[in-house]
């Protein structure tokens, strides 16, 4: 892959986990469509983290079509750190102190 190297908070990485599980319960399928969808998504981040728009507390954002999260993002000069895979009904910037 090219692009940045990206990392992941470690509640961020539990986010996703918690959503993949989620969909796996109710649906093997939708829950691999996810899997995809955000692996996807990581990859157009580390390729190009400044195409998404500027977000609460110095971040960026990129928000899912096919489901209801979106990727929370610090663009660092030597990486991009992924602060948290955000539902859409949850507050909006309950992830600060991820900073």
């Amino acid at each position: 892959m090219s692009g940045k190297q990206f990392q992941f908070h470690p509640e961020a990485r539990q986010d996703l986990r918690e959503a993949i599980l989620w969909y796996r319960n109710r649906s093997p399928s939708v829950a691999a469509e996810f899997r995809g969808i955000a692996s996807k998504a990581i990859r157009n981040i580390a390729n190009a983290p400044q195409r998404h728009p500027r977000y609460l507390h110095g971040t960026r954002r990129l928000v899912l079509r096919r489901f209801p999260f979106s990727f929370v993002y610090l663009d660092d000069p030597d990486v991009v750190s992924i602060v948290a895979v955000a539902h859409a009904k949850r507050k909006p910037g309950y992830w600060k102190a991820r900073l």
